[in-house]
């Protein structure tokens, strides 16, 4: 029998992020049939080598001896709000720790926000997870552990969004992956529909996503059309500005036909006013666009104002004047900080106790 391909030291990968050929080629089982009951096994959300029953014994034990556990995370903490939204601590295998949520709406469909780094470096003023500075990616066993954590505590998941912590677009490589697990007709498989990526305006990504895909939803963080408020409140924008990520959109729905959803998170006291919903209106043309409207979510020290729902209100009407369709996206998750721009608040983005990576 070939030995596996396991790292001289331990594992650096681990089977939960990997697809049932990957398998193979990490354990080398006699039969390939046995990667496919892993494989299996994993989907359905066996957490550890022992609960593979199907699993000859010995091969168990051989899995286990080799890569000591299956899942490389394991949750530490977990808070549950009355609207139905559960926020997970999940500890990683270097010690240090992301955020995930899943939030259920009126109708009962719920949404996994998974994180794709630990921490974030785009530094979004508005933000939590932009406070905490930037420590490394997350694999794809990583980001896809936080699905099944939040599936074990809540049953069937309808959609996915890579809205947690961290910038999808400078992990889209293991967000690629993390996206074929998700989706593979074998394993999970969820329609590329239900899965959304938001980037706050990585403009090579958003290119790179045009030309080689997934077909997934695209979302962007606009939040306004105003350069220099823009720039003041996501530094992004020093970089890829507004002009720039336009361009980037409109050739991306050339490419993919698809409609885009532009979010804006409205703070009270900065850019919810008529003259900033008169430059989003000017700014999204010729542009296929929804536009989310995201009152602020309060973050303890961060100097905002969630907007008085008769600015939201004037703000929104605005737009729809304008032809445009704009969705107020309803608050939940503030209970546990789960909201968008609250990650982060349970953790901070600290050096790991024991770095693999």
């Amino acid at each position: 029998m070939a030995e596996p391909k396991v790292p001289a030291g331990g594992p650096r990968v681990y089977l939960s992020g990997l697809l049932p050929d990957e398998i193979q080629e990490a354990v080398s089982f006699p039969q390939r049939f046995r990667a496919v009951q892993v494989y299996d096994w994993i989907v359905r959300g066996a957490g550890e080598f022992a609960a593979m029953a199907n699993l000859p014994a010995a091969e168990r034990e051989r899995l286990a001896a080799l890569f000591g556990r299956l899942r490389s995370s394991s949750v530490s903490s977990e808070l549950a709000d009355e609207d139905g939204s559960l926020k997970l601590q999940i500890r990683l295998r270097d010690g240090a720790a992301v955020e995930c949520v899943l939030l259920e709406d009126i109708e009962g469909r719920k949404t996994a926000c998974l994180s794709s780094q630990v921490g974030c470096p785009m530094g979004c003023a508005f933000c939590r997870t932009g406070q905490l500075g930037f420590l490394r990616n997350l694999g794809p066993d990583e980001i896809l552990e936080q699905y099944y954590f939040l599936k074990e505590r809540r049953g069937f998941i309808s959609n996915v969004v890579f809205m947690g912590m961290g910038e999808p677009m400078l992990n889209l490589q293991a967000v690629r992956k993390s996206i074929a697990l998700l989706s593979d007709p074998a394993g999970i498989g969820m329609s590329l529909r239900k899965i959304t990526i938001s980037t706050s305006g990585i403009v090579p990504g958003i290119l790179d996503l045009a030309e080689h895909g997934p077909r997934i939803r695209l979302a962007v963080s606009l939040t306004t059309a105003e350069e220099g408020m823009r720039t003041e409140l996501m530094p992004v924008n020093k970089t890829w500005g507004l002009d720039a990520l336009k361009a980037a959109l409109v050739e991306y729905q050339e490419k993919t036909g698809e409609r885009v959803t532009l979010e804006a998170v409205l703070t009270g006291n900065r850019n919810a006013g008529l003259d900033s919903a008169r430059a989003l209106v000017k700014w999204v043309r010729p542009l296929k666009a929804q536009v989310n409207l995201i009152p602020w979510n309060a973050v303890p020290g961060l100097p905002f104002e969630t907007p008085t729902p008769a600015q939201v209100r004037a703000f929104t009407e605005v737009l729809e004047k304008a032809g445009l369709t704009a969705v107020q996206r309803m608050h939940r998750g503030r209970g546990v900080m789960g909201a968008c721009g609250q990650l982060g608040d349970t953790l901070r983005a600290a050096a790991p106790e024991n770095p693999e990576d």
